[in-house]
Parts: C-alpha cells; sequence; structure tokens
C-alpha cells in the first residue's frame, strides 16, 4: 500500500507543474492589470507608471515572471504583491479559505450522507415509491441552477424571518458583525445559523448527482455474479450487501466526488456572492474585477492544489477498498 501512495504522490508532482503554468498563462492572457492606472485623467506620469510595473515585475518577460512568482511561492510562501493595496495576499487567503472551508466540508459531508443512504436504499428497492420519489427530488436538484436556488433559497428565509420567527435564518454575510454575548457556545451558534442555508445549497447540489451515480452503481453491483455467490453460500441480506456489494459500488462515487470537488468550489463562489459571504468566492471576484493577477493565481494555484490533492485521495481510496488496484 505504500509503494501505491508514493507511485500516486509522483503521478501528481508533473500535474501540479502543469497546472501552474497554464494557470499563469491564462490569467496572463486576461487583461493589463495596470490599465486603469493607464487610463487615469489627468494622466499618470510614466515614471510612476514604470516603477508600478517594476514593482510587479511586468517589465520581464512571461517566463521571467512565471518563475519569479513561482519560485517565490514554493520557497518563501510569498504569493507576491497585491496590485490596490498593501494586503498579505497569504493573510488574506488563508481567512476566506477559513470561511469557504466550513461551507464546503461541511456540504460535502451531507451530500455523501445523504447520496449514499438514498442511492443504496433505491437499489435495493428498486421502482418502488421511494425509488421514484429519491429519482424525482435527484433530477430536480441536479436540474436548478446553484444562484437560482440559493436566491430562492434566501428569500423564502427572510419571508419566514418577517412572518414567522426573526432571526430565525441568517441571510448575510458568514457570520454577525456584533454579538451581545462574546463566549464561545455564542459564537458556535452564530456560525451555525449562518451556515444553514448555504449549506443547503451547496449539499443538495452534491446530493442530486451522487444519489444518481450510487443507485446506478449499486444495482449492477448488485446483479453480479459474485453477489448472487454471498447470497447463495447463505450470508445474511445486510452482511452481503454492506460487506461485498456496498464496498464495490463505493468506487464510481469516490471518482465522482473528487471530480466533483471543483464544481463545488465553483458554486460555493455562487453560493457566497448570494449570501454576501467573504470567502474564496468573493476573494476571487474581487481580484477579477480589479485585474489583481497575484490573488487571481494565488486562489487558482491553491484550488488547483486542492483539486489534485481529492484526486489523489480519491485514488488511495481506491486501493482500500479494492486491493487489486493497488497493484495495476
Amino acid at each position: 500500500m505504500f509503494a501505491f501512495v508514493i507511485r500516486r504522490i509522483l503521478i501528481s508532482i508533473p500535474v501540479l507543474i502543469g497546472s501552474t503554468i497554464l494557470t499563469f498563462l491564462m490569467v496572463k492572457a486576461t487583461g493589463d492589470p495596470l490599465q486603469n492606472l493607464k487610463l487615469r485623467n489627468p494622466p499618470v506620469p510614466r515614471h510612476t507608471i514604470a516603477l508600478e510595473e517594476h514593482r510587479l515585475h511586468l517589465d520581464e518577460s512571461w517566463p521571467a515572471q512565471y518563475w519569479h512568482w513561482i519560485s517565490n511561492v514554493v520557497l518563501h510562501g510569498n504569493f507576491g504583491p497585491a496590485i490596490n493595496s498593501t494586503d498579505n495576499i497569504g493573510h488574506n487567503l488563508f481567512l476566506a479559505m477559513q470561511v469557504t472551508a466550513r461551507l464546503v466540508i461541511l456540504s460535502v459531508i451531507i451530500s455523501l450522507i445523504l447520496a449514499v443512504i438514498t442511492g443504496v436504499y433505491s437499489a435495493v428497492r428498486q421502482y418502488s415509491i421511494t425509488d421514484y420519489t429519491t429519482t424525482f427530488m435527484g433530477f430536480l436538484f441536479l436540474s436548478m441552477p446553484v444562484f437560482w436556488f440559493a436566491i430562492l433559497l434566501k428569500q423564502g428565509g427572510i419571508w419566514y424571518n418577517q412572518h414567522v420567527a426573526s432571526g430565525t435564518f441568517y441571510t448575510i454575510g458568514e457570520k454577525s458583525v456584533f454579538l451581545t454575548d462574546n463566549s464561545e457556545w455564542s459564537r458556535i451558534k452564530d456560525y451555525a445559523g449562518h451556515l444553514i442555508l448555504p449549506t443547503i445549497v451547496l449539499s443538495l447540489a452534491g446530493y442530486a448527482g451522487w444519489t444518481r451515480f450510487t443507485r446506478a452503481s449499486m444495482l449492477e453491483v448488485l446483479n453480479s455474479d459474485y453477489v448472487r455467490l454471498a447470497r447463495s453460500k447463505g450470508l445474511k441480506p445486510r452482511q452481503v450487501l454492506v460487506k461485498h456489494a456496498l464496498r464495490t459500488a463505493l468506487i464510481p462515487l469516490t471518482t465522482v466526488t473528487a471530480l466533483d470537488i471543483a464544481a463545488l468550489l465553483g458554486g460555493a463562489i455562487v453560493t457566497e456572492t448570494v449570501f454576501q459571504w467573504h470567502g474564496m468566492g468573493n476573494l476571487f471576484l474581487t481580484a477579477l474585477r480589479q485585474l489583481d493577477f497575484n490573488v487571481m493565481l494565488a486562489w487558482l494555484l491553491v484550488t488547483a492544489t486542492i483539486v489534485i490533492l481529492f484526486n489523489l485521495l480519491a485514488d488511495i481510496l481506491y486501493g482500500v477498498l479494492d486491493p487489486r488496484i493497488r497493484h495495476a
């Protein structure tokens, strides 16, 4: 198993390097980060523009800029200077990641639990009322755009607060600006209250596709020869389902979950925008509006690393779920 993990890590390294190169090229192709400065009226002195280009290394070739950027990130953890502020990019990125991580991690856990439970039950009770109901709900949530569902849920929370119980659902921000009680328990309750609606949005968005994959994979496994053999040997239905069928059926779900992490991060940008969270989504959109290259590069680098790490984790889980894969 150790050799299998080492092989997968070594394969991931060139993938990460390639992603940094593509990320750098795409960001550089978006436009001139000093465009607003050059178009000011009255015009900014050329000397001032030249100093700013030198500070941001824009007066160097693209290969030289890439090497300067990636070497500083790897060796010093320095993402470079921000264009429109003196803030530390790494510090701001870390704070934004903490906010987004609360939302994404909780959403993934809830989505997986719901997908496995409903997918397995639908496969075992194929063509039952429960199967038809979960299928309908899955396609319903799969067809709804994330931004539309987030706006709908936010308006529903506002209506509930106004007509039923004031303050039940928090619809703005990731935390309250002012708390009358600053105890640890009050902060936890405040975080939890702000998490409810955004978590529902992302959880159902992930659950919709994952439950269909779980059901399809489970149906295929239940009809396989080795499951029939296990039943014919007199094993208990629960033992056949959990020990023999579910373990194999989880392999496709593991693949889909790892690949969908990027989609969930994209959904988090939309969800955070609707609910006005100051997480990774807000950080990226602000940098995109201002063409702040170094912030965009830092965000994309971290996102690419997360996606690669989740795919690496999926590869390792393959080896745990199916020992034959370790020797492939």
